[in-house]
């Protein structure tokens, strides 16, 4: 069975060129819903997904109606491919995995955006690595001085509280907690 699904940004957004191509490409079923394709929140699309059985097929207008990243249309191809069913987009018809051709293009673009995240994280080490001899500091930065910690302590065994503290040196109490648990001082 075709699965039609359509999706606009804004409710100001009209849907009717998409269900008019879904229903003109042959779709009995048609999940459709007016909300950003940024988030994962979408209503429809989930419960379109959970609906899709072994030999349907996805058709969407676009493939920005679906997905906003390469990422995130490979990793919904791929649930698809899982539960048996392919996908079609009707405006790029490249985007076809109910054809070898298409099924050849989509694991070209898989392998390309497996390549790009090696190529961030390679870039990435390098990068850090090049900041740390630099002398560039990575992770929290800190809130007090070897100092300051030590007269925290001496303030906490004098019987001072721990909110008293942290407020005399304006940090938050589970920073002075984090600190005396890893031993900073």
């Amino acid at each position: 069975m075709k699965i039609g699904y359509a999706r606009v940004s804004t409710k100001d957004q009209n849907l009717d060129i998409q269900l008019l191509a879904l229903k003109h490409a042959g779709c009995r079923q048609i999940y459709h819903e007016k909300v950003s394709g940024v988030g994962r929140t979408r209503p429809e699309f989930q419960r379109m997904m959970q609906d899709v059985r072994k030999d349907d097929v996805l058709v969407i207008w676009r493939l920005d109606r679906l997905a906003r990243s390469t990422k995130m249309l490979l990793e919904i191809v791929e649930q698809l491919t899982e539960k048996g069913a392919s996908f079609k987009s009707l405006e790029e018809p490249w985007a076809d995995t109910t054809s070898a051709t298409g099924r050849l293009v989509m694991t070209f673009f898989a392998g390309m955006a497996e390549f790009e995240r090696d190529l961030i994280r390679d870039r990435t080490d390098v990068g850090r690595k090049a900041a740390l001899e630099r002398g560039v500091k990575f992770g929290r930065p800190i809130k007090m001085t070897e100092e300051q910690l030590k007269l925290a302590k001496k303030l906490l065994r004098q019987g001072k509280s721990i909110h008293y503290v942290a407020d005399t040196f304006g940090v938050h109490f589970t920073t002075l907690y984090r600190y005396f648990r890893e031993a900073k001082i």
